[in-house]
């Protein structure tokens, strides 16, 4: 089964998002990288386990080869997972780099997510066939699940 890559795109974005809010504590030292390894990290663990659920879902009996090609496949399709959680890694990486502080990094990082979320919902949206305005709506609330996981983060911590 391939796995549509625009929901792992979305589903990376998420996970991202729910990580960089969760890794950085007030009063804490801030550890950009980190943050952005545990990011990467569980991105792949993620798609992993992803890929051998959806494997193991459709298991059939056959040939020891085959279920080894088959579950080699299924990991392929996940990479969108991980490529999803690169931009958030990579302002990681640059705010170390630039010695920002934990907040204001976290915070252009969930605001890059949200405007991510943004694209791949309108892109989508376009792709199956919505009008312009149905896909920016579908943008607009894919970025209200980012803008959510932002506002818990405030009110969280």
């Amino acid at each position: 089964m391939r796995t549509n890559w625009m929901f792992g795109g979305v589903y990376g974005t998420v996970l991202a998002s729910a990580l960089l809010a969760a890794l950085q504590q007030d009063g804490a030292r801030y550890t950009p990288y980190y943050d952005a390894a545990w990011i990467l990290v569980t991105a792949v663990c993620a798609a992993a386990i992803h890929g051998y659920a959806h494997h193991m879902s459709t298991h059939v009996y056959d040939t020891a080869a085959h279920r080894w090609r088959q579950l080699a496949l299924t990991l392929r399709d996940e990479w969108p997972v991980v490529v999803a959680v690169l931009p958030t890694v990579g302002l990681l990486a640059l705010s170390g780099a630039a010695g920002w502080h934990g907040e204001p990094a976290t915070t252009a990082g969930l605001m890059l997510n949200a405007a991510l979320l943004a694209g791949w919902g309108t892109f989508a949206a376009l792709r199956v066939g919505y009008q312009r305005r149905g896909a920016i709506l579908v943008g607009a609330a894919d970025a209200a699940v980012g803008l959510l996981i932002a506002v818990a983060n405030a009110v969280i911590k």
